[in-house]
């Protein structure tokens, strides 16, 4: 008899990837920024709005906004009521670190790093902790490519 991992694994295969998108329903968006700004990380979560996805903004900046998308913004991870299918991180690498603590305590199904970013120690305590990941892919782009 085998016993499923309880470990998380690094997504970097497409059909993989297509798969999680299929699965994940709501998306918690890290370092979000505001429509004004018109950076990636605006129109990469407006997007995955517009293709159905439940977005949850977790601004890192912007102390004064409420809401982003039409969605309540909440401080942290921790904070956010219910399940939580797939944190998206708009953070450089040198600043994941600060936000591990918040990310195994909302026990995600997955972690998405934006294009450019990838820190493989970080990545693995997060598959350590049951978590998947995937690294240095764009989330928009991976979308567009699974008809999304």
């Amino acid at each position: 008899m085998t016993t499923a991992s309880v470990n998380g694994r690094i997504i970097d295969d497409d059909d993989d990837i297509g798969t999680l998108l299929a699965q994940t329903k709501r998306i918690a968006v890290v370092g979000i920024k505001t429509r004004e700004t018109m950076q990636p990380a605006y129109y990469v979560p407006e997007y995955a709005q517009r293709a159905g996805y439940e977005i949850v903004p977790v601004p890192v900046y912007y102390p004064e906004v409420t809401e982003i998308l039409g969605e309540q913004v909440y401080r942290t991870l921790a904070a956010i009521p219910g399940d939580i299918d797939m944190v998206n991180m708009f953070r450089r690498p040198k600043d994941l670190a600060a936000h591990l603590d918040d990310i195994l305590a909302a026990k995600p199904r997955s972690v998405w790093l934006q294009l450019g970013i990838r820190d493989d120690a970080f990545a693995a305590r997060l598959t350590a902790a049951g978590i998947d990941v995937v690294q240095d892919r764009c989330l928009l782009v991976e979308l567009r490519n699974h008809g999304r």
